[in-house]
């Protein structure tokens, strides 16, 4: 056998093994539902979230791009409609907004707030200086928008807000974590830092937390891609993508105002982000992440494979960790996450590299709720 052939034949077996003690773990039933699969017009699609509308439809809205698969390349905004659950989708794209960057628009939040609109978030991409969240409001269950409301008017400066990042507190708070790589017009740097964008009356003026979380020296992607989740005490709780080999996690007790010393957690990842969502009707947390717990070196950095797991102590302790993906090819990310009344629904980057960028297909999946009520 050649040398090359050699190598990629030891790669290869690595990563089967690696993956036969993942195999290991108990697999949760998941259902794929629809692919949102990549052509020549249409190179990617990514980046979504889902929102129940008030006759029972869900609609999930997502990054559609025309011109490449790059983060810079031109995308609007479609939907897909399901009215059976999560079941069924509509099979033709349905355009929510149309290009109204330099570059982009792209990942989206959709809420429902208290007042009974639907709040639509995503980002406005004008350049490597200038990409910041901006709100729409639907009066009418989704089917118009109202102007956009910029969440960061000053200074400009290029902001990441992941999809399905953005939530309401009980108390109505509306809170917008972000990333921030650039000011001012300086050159976008890959090391951020991860700073909160506050509302208190439904979107119409927002103000920034007092708090902003820097990495340790040693982390040269700094904290990206924050995320939060309020605990049943009114806690807030933020994990923070890095380059470290695990998520660092911050905590508010003031809604968001200003957060605790960002520290390491024991959840083993690679540099992706992970999301974290308070299951219905009950205490617990379920986080969705790719863990590298038992990830060998051949798999070392790849978004692969996709898990949850549960949490009965407010993220301090995870168990029951349960595989939903595991292709050593998949790259798997930038997952939404939706309950309806028997399944837990999941919108994600669900990409083969074997054939296509990671970030190219997007793909709804749903579990059983009885089978997550049994972890």
């Amino acid at each position: 056998m050649s040398s090359p052939m050699r190598i990629l034949f030891l790669a290869l077996t690595s990563a089967v093994a690696s993956f036969s003690l993942l195999a290991e773990e108990q697999r949760i039933p998941a259902e794929k539902v629809l692919a949102l699969t990549p052509s020549e017009t249409n190179p990617r699609n990514s980046e979504g979230d889902f929102i129940a509308l008030a006759d029972g439809t869900l609609l999930f809205i997502y990054t559609r791009f025309s011109s490449g698969a790059d983060d810079f390349d031109a995308a609007c905004l479609a939907s897909r409609r399901s009215e059976d659950g999560g079941a069924t989708w509509s099979t033709e794209d349905e355009i929510v907004l149309e290009n109204e960057g330099q570059r982009n628009v792209m990942s989206v939040s959709l809420l429902r707030l208290e007042s009974g609109e639907i709040a639509l978030f995503y980002l406005r991409k004008n350049g490597a200086q200038d990409c910041r969240p901006c709100m729409r409001v639907s009066r009418d269950e989704g089917r118009s928008w109202s102007d956009a409301v910029e969440c960061i008017p000053e200074p400009v400066g290029y902001y990441v807000v992941n999809n399905s990042r953005v939530i309401q507190l009980r108390s109505g708070r509306l809170v917008i974590p972000a990333a921030i790589h650039a000011l001012h017009g300086a050159p976008f740097k890959e090391r951020s830092t991860a700073v909160c964008f506050l509302s208190d009356d439904a979107g119409k003026n927002w103000y920034r937390s007092d708090s902003e979380l820097t990495a340790p020296e040693q982390a040269r992607a700094g904290f990206q891609e924050p995320g939060i989740v309020e605990l049943p005490d009114g806690t807030l709780l933020m994990h923070l993508r890095n380059d470290l080999g695990v998520f660092y996690e911050s905590r508010s007790g003031d809604g968001g105002t200003t957060w605790s010393d960002a520290v390491p957690t024991t959840l083993k990842t690679p540099v992706s982000p992970g999301t974290c969502v308070l299951i219905p009707g009950s205490e617990r947390l379920l986080l969705l992440w790719n863990d590298h717990s038992q990830i060998e070196e051949a798999l070392a950095g790849k978004r692969t494979p996709l898990t949850l797991a549960v949490s009965d102590d407010g993220g301090r302790h995870w168990h029951s960790t349960r595989l939903i993906e595991d292709n050593p090819a998949g790259w798997y990310c930038y997952t939404a996450a939706r309950f309806t009344k028997t399944h837990l629904l999941l919108g994600y980057c669900a990409g083969d590299t074997r054939s296509m960028p990671g970030l190219s297909l997007t793909q709804i999946t749903r579990i059983a709720l009885t089978d997550l009520a049994a972890l």
